[in-house]
């Protein structure tokens, strides 16, 4: 099920909204910093690749099977953009759902990410009615794995050294949870 994305979504310390023509400058001064694209697909990013990461959003929803929608966050105390998510609806069964997130290095730390992932789980859960999110991180990825790990993902696999990227053979962690998972650690929380 598709929904239009509400203008934001929001949690004590963000603001959620989709990739805007004003975030080309914010997108490229951390996702071409070396050390986010490490564990990234892109070897680079600039200024023309947030232009078509912007475009290519302008009439994306969440929720199409095949598609991935972005969102940006934006820290309410700055009003500045501190990363993005990606939200994408498998095209095998769009009941499903996975996660990418990226972070400015100068805000990880701080709870930014397991803040937004909550809210969009919240999000894709509730309002979508999702049946379960995935996650993948690289292996050495050891701050990314931590954070699924403490929103309840379980991890279901350990791919070891399965595929040739960026000059080496990569190993890679797949997380999932499951709506009633997230349901129950929510009534918990309460």
């Amino acid at each position: 099920m598709s929904r239009p994305f509400p203008p934001f979504l929001s949690t004590p310390r963000l603001l959620l909204r989709r990739l805007q023509s004003g975030d080309a400058e914010a997108l490229c001064s951390y996702r071409s910093l070396p050390e986010v694209a490490r564990y990234q697909s892109w070897e680079s990013f600039g200024p023309d690749d947030a232009a078509r990461l912007i475009d290519d959003q302008r009439d994306r929803e969440p929720g199409i099977s095949g598609t991935w929608f972005q969102v940006a966050l934006i820290e309410r105390e700055t009003e500045s953009m501190v990363g993005d998510c990606g939200l994408h609806c498998r095209e095998d069964d769009p009941r499903q759902m996975e996660f990418g997130i990226t972070l400015a290095p100068s805000r990880q730390g701080r709870g930014y990410a397991a803040e937004a992932l909550a809210c969009l789980l919240d999000f894709v859960f509730g309002t979508l009615g999702k049946h379960r999110v995935s996650a993948i991180t690289d292996a050495e990825n050891a701050a990314a794995a931590a954070l699924f790990r403490r929103l309840g993902f379980r991890q279901e696999a350990h791919f070891v050294e399965h595929r040739w990227y960026k000059g080496y053979w990569d190993s890679e962690f797949v997380f999932g949870l499951l709506r009633r998972e997230w349901e129950l650690r929510s009534q918990r929380s309460s």
